[in-house]
């Protein structure tokens, strides 16, 4: 998309000659540069930094914001740029600070099941590291994003309806304030009753609040069992319902996600699969080999009374390896079935009792507005997932697109439910923020400017612009 014209900062110049004395050739000025920081994998318009810095260090990070914040200068802090509301994009210019390079595992605590990295570190490159342990992180966004950016958004995944999202599996953090003080907020144990929240607050703040410089996070021991299996059905009805009492039975299942059938017909093509072309849950199970074998009959006796067929299941790490990226890469499998397509990646997520109803409905409201826009979801924690696609050649098809995402929200709203699950708000849900919210966002706003009263960090997201 174009690039929107936009005000430069006021001593923006100054900053970024005060940068370039200090860190040299780690500052960047180049289109191409801030082109790629300026603009996520959403659909949102980008939105360039007039510069990229690119930090190395925690005391890099205090003397940068410090910098900024003597010259009033906006900074967006930077991960790996796979957010999908808009959320690195720099509306007002500024500095793009890019964490990337902060990517040392630095102490993994074994006994304890912790582990303390650095923002840059990714969500593979922690897990590959970790292998030799016994141990793993849980939680897969899908794309490899950063421990920081998945921190800063609260991100969830396919396994979020057992090991919980990032709220859950962040113990403590380091964190740079918009006034450039590094402060530890939290501790390694796993509980605590002194004082404010601390961690919590600053776990999905989407780097409004200040920069992320460490986080310890919670690791699990690796299952001695991990079966995943596949279950077909003629109505997505059916899939979802068996979803509803699977989690209602109390059933530990780890993943249990669902594809309509728009989504395994592109992704059989995409990832060369042989998926049955149903509406499709894709399931795993840990724990005992005598456990998992129990949790999967189980749900194949319970999906059975909801017209599930085709159960089928592995154990093998290559076949179970394979399923799973091919989940992740529904997305892009959506956008290589509309090649010149944009693509609208959107969320909610509702209590389990509401979600066929969600669904179902969702699902009306697409076919009724001819719409191409395939249904996925982690849906185990009733949360689920439109991709959708945009026809750049039609100038009625954006504005559809808009409204189903207008309904599909107000619907889970009015269900009890919350305007996204996981993608975060960033520029893209914060009227809906506001629906869900209401007075609360004064107390939200009051936050924002007690601890960035120059409103410098990542400005205009989450709570919109601050007068």
């Amino acid at each position: 998309m174009a690039v929107a014209a936009q005000a430069r900062p006021l001593n923006v110049d100054a900053t970024i000659a005060e940068l370039k004395a200090l860190y040299g050739d780690r500052v960047s000025t180049a289109h191409a540069v801030r082109e790629q920081h300026g603009k996520d994998i959403s659909y949102h318009e980008a939105h360039l930094p007039d510069a990229v810095v690119f930090a190395e260090s925690t005391e890099e990070v205090q003397q940068i914001v410090q910098l900024c914040a003597r010259h009033k200068t906006p900074i967006i802090p930077f991960g790996t740029g796979t957010s999908l509301e808009g959320h690195i994009s720099a509306p007002n210019g500024g500095i793009s600070l890019d964490v990337s390079r902060m990517n040392k595992i630095l102490q993994v605590n074994e006994a304890d099941l912790d582990v303390v990295v650095q923002p840059g570190v990714t969500r593979k490159q922690l897990n590959e590291y970790l292998r030799a342990t016994g141990l793993f992180f849980p939680i897969d966004p899908g794309a490899d994003a950063s421990i920081g950016g998945m921190t800063s958004t609260r991100a969830s995944g396919t396994n979020a309806v057992r090991y919980g999202t990032m709220r859950e599996n962040v113990l403590s953090l380091q964190v740079v304030t918009p006034d450039g003080r590094i402060m530890q907020l939290g501790r390694r144990s796993r509980k605590s009753s002194a004082g404010y929240d601390l961690v919590k607050l600053f776990v999905g703040s989407e780097g409004t609040l200040g920069v992320i410089t460490e986080i310890t996070l919670r690791l699990y021991g690796t299952p001695e069992s991990m079966v995943a299996a596949t279950c077909a059905f003629d109505s997505l009805e059916g899939a979802v319902n068996t979803v509803i009492q699977t989690i209602q039975s109390g059933i530990p299942v780890a993943r249990i996600e669902l594809m309509d059938t728009y989504t395994v017909d592109t992704v059989n093509q995409y990832s060369k699969l042989t998926l049955p072309q149903k509406n499709l849950l894709l399931l795993e199970f840990h724990g005992t080999e005598a456990g998992t074998k129990e949790q999967a009959e189980m749900v194949q006796a319970i999906a059975a009374e909801h017209g599930g067929g085709d159960f089928a299941w592995t154990s093998q790490a290559e076949e179970r390896s394979r399923m799973w990226q091919a989940r992740h890469d529904a997305a892009w499998a959506a956008k290589a079935y509309k090649p010149g397509w944009g693509m609208w990646a959107t969320d909610v997520c509702v209590p389990i009792s509401k979600l066929a109803e969600c669904i179902l409905e969702t699902q009306k409201d697409i076919q009724a507005n001819g719409l191409y826009a395939p249904i996925v979801g982690h849906v185990g924690d009733g949360n689920f997932h439109l991709t959708m696609m945009v026809d750049p050649d039609d100038p009625t098809y954006l504005p559809r697109a808009e409204g189903l995402n207008d309904r599909m929200i107000a619907r889970a709203q009015n269900l009890g439910g919350t305007c996204t699950g996981e993608h975060g708000v960033g520029i893209g849900k914060i009227k809906y923020l506001y629906q869900e919210h209401g007075e609360a966002m004064s107390l939200m706003r009051s936050i924002k400017k007690a601890i960035d009263p120059d409103n410098i960090m990542n400005p205009g997201k989450i709570i919109g612009p601050i007068n």
